[in-house]
């Protein structure tokens, strides 16, 4: 998804050469690039200032998704001095990605000592822009299906002034998953360090993490927070965080103190220290749905755990393994699904448990009476 937003969007991205004995100038170009196979575009590549000499690129790709050519491109190109803007086409030849540096070829005697990457460039071709848009649109539905699924839940126990029937360990469970998942969005978008070490390690690669990943996991944060405040405001019975939770809970967080102290000391990254809050992540969307799925299982009952939150995450979860699919088609990389199991798998993994409490719901425990004060004193016993 992230990817397909970004190639609707041409963000410019700036490099910057150094021209003896005048200003810093710098060279624009789109950072993304997508076209169909078999078709032309013309690319833009604009200096901040006129060039005060003739300036000559050279193209270095240094990364392709396949062996075989993916893009087709001049073997240089000219900037004319004092020019405001110069094109080249790419003709895109074969589905894949390709990242490609601009390089000056002037060398070392030109008199503006101007060297180095200019600029880079990501190309995806795909097999068609109408499934790229179909895609987009796939996305977008996803993520607002996940963020407003944390809604239903909210509503649910304010209409009745209850939050008996929904587990707490899954709340806490929850809270966690989301800050750790917040953690790594954050640093990954906003913190300057943690983006160059990204980029020092990943080259040629894209940053995975765009602003709606930010958006989704500070609001996730917020509402699961506020639904927590609601356990303390509304009848709960005699529900509390279980012994099992709270080991998982204490353990995960020592783990998180102690990586952080590790990484201070400079034994490893914030990279490294962001991607171990990105497996705790992984890690709480495995166990978490169990402890609420046990409850409606021993109480006989889905009453105080909303089907609403639950249809909004199931539209979601399929939604994004469907995009998968159509992403691996356009772009032919089944890699996004079979190379990487453990997304795929924890995205199935979800549906699984959604359909889980949908047939609870509406099948095992469906003719329950509405009765609040006879869940309480069942929840006792």
């Amino acid at each position: 998804m992230k990817l397909c937003i970004m190639q609707l969007v041409p963000v410019c991205c700036l490099f910057t050469l150094a021209v003896q004995g005048q200003t810093t100038v710098t060279l624009k170009a789109p950072k993304f690039v997508g076209l169909e196979i078999g078709s032309l575009r013309n690319i833009s590549v604009t200096p901040s200032e006129p060039l005060q000499e003739m300036l000559f690129v050279t193209f270095n790709v240094t990364f392709s998704s396949k062996q075989a050519s993916v893009v087709e491109l001049p073997k240089n190109i000219t900037l004319p001095a004092h020019s405001n803007a110069t094109f080249f086409q790419v003709k895109g030849v074969g589905i894949g990605r390709v990242t490609v540096f601009l390089e000056s070829s002037n060398g070392s005697s030109s008199s503006s000592n101007v060297t180095g990457t200019l600029a880079r460039i990501h190309f995806l071709v795909m097999q068609s822009s109408v499934l790229n848009i179909l895609i987009q649109v796939v996305g977008w539905v996803y993520f607002l299906a996940w963020s407003i699924s944390f809604y239903p839940q909210v509503i649910e126990n304010w209409r009745r002034k209850s939050v008996v029937g929904l587990n707490f360990d899954f709340l806490a469970l929850n809270l966690t998953g989301h800050i750790a998942y917040g953690m790594f969005n954050v640093g990954l978008y906003w913190i300057p360090l943690i983006k160059s070490q990204f980029m020092k390690s990943n080259p040629g690669g894209i940053n995975p993490v765009g602003a709606s990943d930010v958006f989704f996991s500070l609001h996730a944060i917020l509402l699961t927070a506020f639904t927590i405040c609601q356990c303390f405001l509304y009848e709960r019975a005699e529900q509390k965080v279980s012994k099992i939770a709270t080991v998982i809970l204490v353990a995960t967080w020592l783990f998180g103190l102690v990586t952080l102290f590790v990484t201070i000391a400079n034994k490893i990254t914030w990279l490294q220290y962001l991607y171990y809050f990105s497996y705790i992540k992984l890690a709480i969307t495995l166990i978490k749905y169990i402890p609420q799925a046990y409850m409606n299982y021993r109480r006989k009952s889905t009453l105080g755990w909303s089907i609403g939150n639950v249809l909004l995450d199931f539209t979601g979860g399929s939604l994004s393994i469907v995009q998968m699919f159509l992403q691996s088609y356009n772009n032919d990389e089944w890699l996004l699904i079979f190379g990487d199991p453990t997304k795929f798998g924890l995205g199935v993994f979800s549906v699984l448990f959604d359909i889980l409490f949908i047939v609870q719901h509406y099948c095992l425990y469906r003719h329950k009476s509405d009765d609040y004060r006879s869940m309480s004193e069942d929840n006792r016993d």
